[in-house]
């Protein structure tokens, strides 16, 4: 923890999705309010996503105990996109009840005011990660800085707040102009920041993950590995095949064959016994595992057709390169 944090009375966390270190230093001059705090790089959690790393920030739990384990997770059969709570069966809120799924009070149980876009005040994902917390919603991000503000003003010891438009570019837009001029309009929201915290106050400023520049670069898989393939979960670049019934040890080999020279092949065995996603995993969290994942160390993604959404991603992220895993904490003390 930064030694500002030592001396403040209050602090501010800026989670701002999708900026990793890497891309953070080589955007440095995009980013004078951000490159003015003092930073270091640490490393978010496994797999590099938004809805398990921000369920460990808000928790303090690593995946394999809060069970977020990615963005889209097996419930026996059944695949679920953890960020809409959503399968092919339409909403699941009601059969996978957010605080069943996810059952760790967020924040040790402290009503902590959580600014973030109001449209997501009440979804399933939101009562997984937040339930308990206090929704201060925002229609536009210029409102952000003047929302902690008044948190603060009226006595908040910690304030939470969220902006997601780095990860939304990246997703669609990929790196370039567009991407620069988001990472310059988040930096001016920074630097609001800056001006609006009283003394004593700390801000700090981190990611969930990074990115890779993906495009056109999908690795479809082979009609003879699919066979032995029942379901795909998790994302493009952390994809996780659930082999079917006496397929696995055949799978793990036709993974290695196929896909070993763009991915790490890992099963599920060697991630529990490597701690990827903690020293802990209940057995309800590993029934929701596939058996064999494909973590991308080139920039492809693999595909899955039931992955779907309304844009062609050209950034992702989800696995273990520098790129993805590798986060700023930022951090600067009012005097």
């Amino acid at each position: 923890m930064p030694e500002e944090v030592r001396h403040a009375d209050q602090a501010v966390l800026l989670l701002l999705d999708g900026l990793g270190w890497d891309q953070f230093r080589e955007h440095a001059a995009l980013l004078p309010a951000l490159d003015s705090m003092s930073s270091t790089s640490i490393t978010t959690v496994a797999p590099t996503t938004t809805a398990t790393a921000l369920t460990s920030i808000s928790t303090g739990l690593t995946p394999g105990e809060h069970g977020i384990v990615g963005y889209r997770v097996a419930f026996g059969t059944e695949i679920v996109n953890m960020l809409r709570w959503s399968s092919a069966r339409g909403d699941r809120r009601h059969a996978l009840v957010p605080r069943d799924v996810q059952a760790f009070t967020p924040f040790l149980g402290h009503a902590v005011p959580v600014v973030s876009q109001a449209e997501l005040e009440h979804t399933a994902f939101s009562e997984a990660h937040l339930r308990g917390s206090r929704p201060v919603g925002y229609r536009a991000p210029s409102s952000i800085a003047p929302l902690v503000r008044a948190e603060l003003a009226a006595g908040e010891r910690f304030v939470y707040a969220y902006y997601g438009g780095i990860d939304k570019i990246a997703h669609e837009r990929g790196f370039g102009e567009f991407y620069d001029a988001e990472i310059a309009a988040a930096d001016r929201l920074v630097a609001d920041l800056l001006a609006a915290v009283p003394a004593g106050t700390v801000l700090l400023v981190t990611a969930d993950h990074g990115q890779v520049e993906v495009g056109r670069n999908i690795v479809r898989h082979s009609d003879d590995l699919l066979r032995m393939v029942a379901l795909q979960s998790g994302e493009g670049r952390f994809r996780w095949l659930h082999a079917r019934p006496g397929a696995e040890k055949d799978l793990i080999d036709a993974a290695v064959d196929e896909h070993g020279d763009t991915a790490w092949i890992v099963t599920r065995q060697q991630l529990l016994d490597e701690a990827w996603f903690g020293a802990a995993v209940s057995a309800p969290v590993m029934s929701r595992l596939g058996d064999v994942a494909l973590v991308a160390r080139e920039p492809v993604s693999f595909h899955d057709p039931a992955d779907t959404g309304p844009f062609p991603l050209v950034c992702r992220h989800g696995s273990l390169t520098s790129a993805e895993v590798n986060v700023p904490l930022c951090s600067y003390l009012r005097n």
